[in-house]
């Protein structure tokens, strides 16, 4: 049941939350415990925002999913029908009175750290999500999964809105003022992806107000012409008062702008009731006489101010990084099995840290996409591949090409591939079309096409591009975006085919200059069988640049390949003052006959010498585990234990602390390094207990989330973080009552708590927990964080610290048990 979202300016319903607590939720019931208890409740709520003038309303799903069902006294197909219900019966009212108004089924966050940042599976969470579909779809007109963090998990309920039911699908994520989420989701990142995955529309919710989120609306509607939606907070409400700190009228005033811009849909989050969305109707009657005449008949208007689509890009991404392939951009060929013995011996051996540092050492000297092939021919790859994409997204952000030619395992990979990637091939072969690019279109992955067919390569370039033309009208035929195909018109042998290495070059420039497709070619390929393949190989780069090539596959440690690829980017102003060029090679001597990759800094970073002091700093920031265990066994023999506790793992838990704090790195990544860091502080535990000692702990901290929110993400990493720093973690969980924490602090001593919160409905809960710790234990400092949280809301509910991440809880805690920052 389609829905035309650009038809019209939408309102969207606002706070369910801040309702119910108008309706006597008491501050130790969750929003869905209240609601499904009082379900008449939850049909006046709807039914007052349907009178306000809502087009679409929630229905209280937010919170119902399988490991969220402590305290909802029945059967979660049950909870669902009861929420749809009141949502429908509300509906139905507003039909009677002539109004038509959509039920949305609504999908929140799981509650639990997805793989690589915490334990839950993909497929997991996929099947957590289609729980809910499948009980609430046939009972709503459209979905709406909101205040999402990670991508991933958004991924996971996408798919299972798509696999389970026909409905419209609308994605809404929450975003901190730096333009990223919560787990380091950019904007961008956000849309290429949902784009990728055909959500009919996306946009941001809660956490900030208006203000804060208009500027990072201009932006995603540059990104994207897929219908938005904002649903911005109402402030934070006052803790004498509980007021909101944005008027009706302020909030009104600046939704307004968003029209300006062109957003489709407009809504509220915390804080807002319908009197807010009634000043949103007001708008949308305002600008009737600002659309054109077919728009106005519709009897609301449509918004205005909506930019024609920019000149595409092709971009490749992953949760946190984007690629736009707007330079010579290197692909990673060495996770390739082919002519490679020891990478086959890993892959048949499950060996998995040595396909990671063959990733990172790709990184580190320059790849900004990894090619992934897993083809042995005893290996069921259909298995591998997904595992080995797994694998790498634990210690990298880097896009990844998918390099298969079986459709299944091709399939396998990008449905938990967080991001879009690019698929590594399909060639102008009917059957080998139609088999894999359906699969590229419905996960939203750019795709290379081989200039080859049944009959094989052809000699003549002009043949190679009739092939890159079939294949071009063929993906788009099933819906793939043009910038999204890729050309690569093969290197043959300069051994064996020397005539038609010409015929290569000058595909790529037809490919180039008439189709205005990227194109992609295995570089070395060009050399083989012949002497000297180094200087073969940068001779034919060169020349391929030249003509058009865009992403070569190549071993980025061969830094004469690579300075030809910085070389060229000067020579063609793509690099202005050669800045880039300069800030790699500004060191190097200018007259050498060594090879530069002998003389480059790389080789030593990238390939460690286990048990050197920059050697375990640079395991744990890369996120190596077994190396990293290895590394402190090394230094063991030559240190005290609490000397490298000291020495080596805090100093490199404080770098990698400081890359989080500078937007360098992401969660996952200080994640995965923590994991890295346990490892050897697992080494030393060991040690110390056959030495009959123990590590003194820096002292207790008492964590919980407070009395009436069961989202403790966030602390869930705080305690990871903090253990690894030594501290010991007293983790009371979610939902927890003041007296329980109140009794710990009495009677162990504590001097330290940190309270948690993601709703502004349980704001009141967080203070009054601090309050009563401080009735008991006035020196006990409290340190408190959440996405809805201040660093002024903090000090006016009386909270010690404002800790906006986890590094900024282990500062806190440095100073409380006088710790050296």
């Amino acid at each position: 049941m389609a829905i035309d979202f650009k038809k019209k300016l939408y309102i969207l319903d606002g706070a369910m939350g801040t309702m119910l607590q108008q309706e006597g939720m008491r501050s130790d019931e969750t929003t869905t415990q209240f609601g499904l208890a009082h379900p008449e409740i939850l049909k006046k709520i709807h039914s007052r925002y349907a009178d306000a003038g809502a087009d679409i309303i929630y229905a209280a799903t937010f919170g119902i999913n399988r490991f969220k069902m402590e305290g909802i006294h029945m059967p979660l197909d049950e909870a669902v029908s009861v929420a749809m219900r009141a949502a429908g019966d509300a509906k139905a009212e507003a039909s009677r009175q002539g109004r038509d108004v959509k039920v949305a089924l609504g999908l929140g966050p799981l509650g639990e750290l997805l793989e690589p940042m915490g334990i839950l599976t993909f497929e997991d969470a996929y099947e957590a999500f289609a729980d809910v579909v499948k009980a609430g779809a046939k009972d709503a007109d459209l979905a709406v999964i909101e205040t999402m963090t990670d991508l991933y998990e958004v991924k996971a309920a996408v798919l299972a809105v798509k696999e389970h039911s026909h409905l419209p699908v609308m994605v809404s994520m929450t975003f901190e003022e730096n333009g990223r989420t919560f787990t380091g989701v950019s904007l961008e990142a956000m849309a290429l992806t949902l784009e990728g995955l055909g959500v009919d529309a996306m946009g941001i919710n809660c956490s900030l107000g208006p203000v804060e989120i208009f500027p990072m609306a201009k932006e995603l509607r540059a990104l994207t012409d897929k219908p938005l939606l904002i649903k911005p907070n109402a402030g934070l409400p006052d803790p004498a008062t509980g007021e909101y700190d944005i008027t009706c009228r302020q909030f009104v005033d600046k939704m307004k702008d968003y029209v300006d811009i062109g957003i489709d849909m407009i809504g509220g989050c915390c804080g807002t009731t319908p009197e807010y969305i009634k000043g949103l109707v007001q708008i949308a009657e305002e600008i009737k006489g600002k659309t054109t005449d077919a728009a106005a008949s519709d009897g609301r208007g449509r918004a205005f101010g909506r930019p024609e689509p920019a000149m595409r890009q092709l971009k490749v991404c992953s949760g946190n990084t984007v690629v736009s392939v707007d330079h010579v951009t290197v692909i990673g060929e060495r996770i390739n099995p082919t002519g490679k013995k020891r990478l086959k011996q890993a892959l048949l051996e499950e060996d998995f840290d040595y396909i990671l540092t063959q990733a990172i050492q790709q990184i580190d000297a320059g790849a900004e996409i990894l090619d992934v092939n897993v083809g042995v021919p005893s290996l069921d790859d259909v298995r591998m591949l997904p595992l080995v994409v797994k694998k790498l997204q634990t210690i990298t952000g880097t896009p990844l090409q998918i390099d298969s030619s079986n459709p299944q395992a091709i399939e396998a990979a990008l449905r938990v591939y967080n991001g879009k990637a690019i698929v590594n091939s399909v060639s102008g072969e009917a059957s080998v079309m139609d088999a894999i690019l359906p699969v590229v279109k419905k996960y939203g992955a750019a795709v290379v096409g081989l200039t080859l067919d049944d009959k094989g390569i052809p000699e003549t370039a002009e043949e190679r591009f009739a092939i890159a033309q079939r294949i071009l009208k063929k993906a788009e035929g099933f819906g793939i975006a043009r910038e999204d195909v890729i050309i690569d018109c093969l290197t043959l042998t300069a051994s064996a085919q020397q005539k038609e290495v010409d015929e290569t070059l000058k595909a790529v420039r037809m490919v180039k200059e008439r189709l205005g497709l990227k194109t992609a070619l295995g570089v070395s390929n060009i050399s083989f069988g012949l002497p000297l393949r180094p200087v073969i190989n940068r001779t034919f780069l060169a020349m391929a640049m030249e003509c058009g090539l865009d992403l070569p596959i190549i071993n980025p440690n061969d830094e004469e390949m690579m300075a030809s690829i910085f070389a060229f980017h000067v020579l063609k102003n793509r690099d202005e003052n050669a800045e880039r060029y300069i800030q790699r090679y500004g060191a190097v001597e200018a007259m050498t006959t060594e090879p530069l990759h002998k003389k480059d800094k790389t080789t030593t970073e990238t390939t460690p010498k286990t048990g050197e002091t920059h050697d375990i700093v640079y395991c744990i920031e890369k996120g190596l585990v077994a190396e990293a265990a290895e590394a402190v066994k090394l230094l063991l023999e030559n240190h005290d234990e609490m000397e490298i506790v000291n020495g080596f793992l805090i100093p490199a838990l404080d770098k990698v602390g400081q890359g989080f704090e500078k937007g360098s790195i992401f969660l996952p990544q200080m994640l995965q390094a923590a994991t890295a860091a346990q490892a050897g502080f697992e080494i030393i535990k060991t040690r110390l207990a056959e030495n009959d000692r123990e590590r003194v702990a820096l002292g207790q901290v008492v964590i919980a989330t407070v009395k009436g929110d069961i989202h403790d993400i966030g602390k869930n990493i705080v305690k990871v973080i903090m253990e690894n720093y030594g501290y010991d973690m007293i983790d009371l969980g979610r939902d927890v009552a003041p007296e329980k924490i109140v009794e710990i602090v009495k009677t162990k001593q504590i001097r330290l708590v940190g309270l948690s919160a993601l709703m502004t409905t349980t704001l009141k809960s967080m203070e009054e927990t601090i309050r009563a710790v401080k009735e008991v234990s006035p020196d006990c400092r409290i340190m408190v964080g959440g996405a809805v949280l201040t660093a002024d809301y903090a000090e006016r509910i009386g909270a010690d610290y404002y800790c906006k991440d986890a590094m900024k809880s282990v500062e806190a805690a440095q100073e409380v048990f006088n710790e050296q920052v």
